[in-house]
């Protein structure tokens, strides 16, 4: 079966051009020129990544990746003209799994592409018991995390990192290993993403997340999680 990609993005040239490249790895391509078609193809096609641009008319590429990211787990590529830090954390703590600045190469698009599918979603290591932290479950099977009986609402990505953590208690892990095993060791982005990620986490499963209870930060290293 092959691969879904949905490219959203107003500038038709553009979209030509990212086409012609997917097409030429084997990809099944869809288009949308703006946001509203974005979320009627996506809910139609179904497709394994989107390749999202920031700026759209009428519903902007922010709106529209907190809408996918209500009901689908693929990959998000936002792509920006905005070279500003915060612009990209924002991107990636409302659930995009990476960001390219305009203009990019349509060459490393793909091996973007080819990293992120790489990468399955889920539970590092196959686990699918789940796994039970005090008040905190994590269901690999069924992708669910629980606190006090409570369903937390968690983006694909940080239900990953999170399930990373937690497979090895205690283990410190360093940010490139987290790179490695949540994004994919093919992964051209900073470690930063990596804070950003475990900063959002901790807003929905740590009671205090300026001092956290489960992920906690080895300074100058990485993070671990705690029973």
């Amino acid at each position: 079966m092959s691969v879904k990609i949905l490219v959203v993005d107003d500038e038709r040239n553009l979209v030509k051009l990212i086409r012609s490249y997917l097409e030429r790895e084997g990809y099944e391509v869809h288009e949308a020129l703006d946001g509203n078609a974005a979320l009627e193809k996506a809910h139609s096609v179904e497709p394994d990544v989107v390749i999202l641009d920031w700026m759209l008319p009428g519903m902007d590429g922010m709106e529209v990746l907190r809408e996918l990211r209500r009901s689908s787990e693929a990959y998000i590529i936002m792509l920006t003209a905005r070279t500003e830090e915060m612009d990209r954390i924002v991107g990636l703590s409302a659930g995009a799994d990476d960001y390219l600045v305009k203009p990019f190469s349509p060459g490393e698009l793909v091996a973007r592409i080819r990293a992120m599918l790489r990468r399955p979603r889920g539970l590092p290591g196959g686990a699918e018991a789940p796994l039970h932290f005090g008040e905190l479950t994590i269901d690999p099977a069924r992708r669910e995390v629980r606190l006090r009986g409570e369903e937390v609402d968690l983006t694909a990505l940080e239900f990953d990192l999170l399930a990373a953590l937690a497979s090895r208690p205690g283990l410190v892990f360093t940010r490139g290993q987290l790179l490695e095993r949540v994004w994919g060791e093919t992964y051209f982005g900073g470690e930063h993403v990596v804070d950003v990620h475990v900063a959002n986490l901790r807003k929905k499963i740590e009671d205090e997340p300026a001092n956290p209870r489960f992920v906690r930060t080895v300074r100058g290293v990485g993070y671990r999680f705690l029973r």
